[in-house]
């Protein structure tokens, strides 16, 4: 969603400016409820977005931005969050959204690989997506019967080089 339509990481929003111009464009437009779907960032912003809104109406009274009449009918900005996020990695959820999606692209990509693997008889590496949690790596690895992975929450050891390699000629 905000890749394809330009708004994600909006920089504008990071500042007070960017908040006054957007709550200008709420009230203008008689919208009192919304629905952030992101990730911490995301999230992070609609919870002060939240917490500014009265001294936003405020100061857009103040300079003329908006009239009293519409602050007082925009005088609650309700805002629900939910978590868009492929790491999976929020506490009190079974999946994200954008998990599945990113999972099954991911098993596409090694079903396509697993092939070429097989009929060149070749090993083959392979990095997924997760930034700091390894959610998809593990769930991949199990999905498709990897011989090994690596996740964040579990590094591995010093000697893994050498390991890897004896259980490849095992």
């Amino acid at each position: 969603g905000g890749t394809v339509i330009g708004s994600a990481r909006c920089q504008d929003f990071r500042t007070r400016e960017g908040r006054l111009k957007a709550a200008r464009n709420l009230v203008k437009r008689g919208i009192t409820n919304l629905c952030v779907i992101g990730g911490d960032g995301s999230l992070t912003g609609a919870d002060t977005f939240r917490a500014e809104w009265s001294s936003l109406l405020a100061e857009l009274v103040k300079v003329g931005g908006i009239s009293a009449e519409e602050a007082k009918r925009s005088s609650f900005l309700n805002i629900v969050g939910m978590v868009g996020s492929i790491d999976n990695d929020f506490c009190g959820t079974d999946m994200t959204i954008g998990t599945d999606s990113a999972l099954h692209r991911i098993i596409e990509i090694v079903d396509a690989i697993t092939t070429t693997a097989q009929s060149h008889q070749r090993t083959f590496v392979l990095e997924v997506m997760g930034r700091h949690c390894g959610y998809l790596a593990l769930i991949t690895a199990l999905a498709c019967g990897a011989d090994w992975v690596f996740i964040p929450e579990s590094p591995p050891e010093d000697d893994w080089e050498d390991h890897l390699c004896r259980r490849l000629t095992e």
